[in-house]
């Protein structure tokens, strides 16, 4: 599996065994949970729909990332714009990724980790284009603690924002960033491909009640 984006380390790095732990190191096994309930899993519930930046998201679908199978470490959400296909994701429409920790992980390893996925899903030249952008996200990032949440929003026109447990930290421009950045968790080279298809595959959840079976 590759290791999760939040703190991906390096071929060569030399990681401490926490970092490892939160960072679902190289080599680990990724177990994509199903939800048991619509808009909730392992006690972390997400809205069916979302309002930012001027556009209604919905949600698509959540997965559970684990540890060698017994450590949690974080769920995801996916949401997309109303109307959107999810086969259409990776183009230029509205979409949203919320991420909600289990672990406590320091700045630096969302700038790693980011770095060198996006490196892994886009060629040189766009990589050079993003680099000050890249940077500028990177600088974003503040240390987190279990029970937070980043969430990613794009939205057409307006660029990408970030934003840490519903406090905006910057927006970054760009539908090209948007493309690239997003390839972390959905594109050929994610992070995990088990999540991407999960976030991607399950069937859209909008208008479900909290009562109703995640198939």
């Amino acid at each position: 599996m590759r290791a999760l984006w939040i703190a991906v380390k390096s071929r060569t790095d030399h990681a401490t065994p926490l970092v490892t732990i939160v960072a679902l190191a190289l080599a680990s096994t990724a177990a994509i949970a199903q939800p048991t309930v619509a808009l909730e899993l392992e006690g972390v519930r997400f809205a069916p729909t979302v309002d930012a930046g001027g556009a209604r998201f919905d949600l698509n679908c959540v997965g559970l990332l684990r540890y060698k199978v017994f450590i949690k470490a974080s769920v995801a959400a996916f949401y997309l714009g109303a109307g959107v296909a999810p086969e259409d994701a990776l183009a230029d429409v509205p979409k949203r990724l919320e991420l909600h920790y289990f672990w406590s992980i320091g700045s630096t390893d969302f700038a790693k980790a980011a770095d060198r996925l996006v490196r892994e899903n886009v060629d040189s030249k766009t990589l050079e284009q993003l680099g000050p952008r890249i940077a500028q996200i990177n600088g974003l990032y503040e240390d987190i603690r279990p029970g937070d949440r980043y969430a990613l929003t794009y939205v057409p026109g307006v660029g990408t924002e970030l934003a840490l447990n519903g406090h905006r930290k910057g927006m970054i421009p760009g539908a090209d960033f948007a493309d690239a950045y997003f390839r972390i968790w959905l594109g050929e080279r994610p992070l995990d491909t088990a999540l991407r298809d999960r976030l991607l595959g399950c069937e859209s959840l909008a208008g479900r009640t909290a009562d109703t079976p995640v198939s």
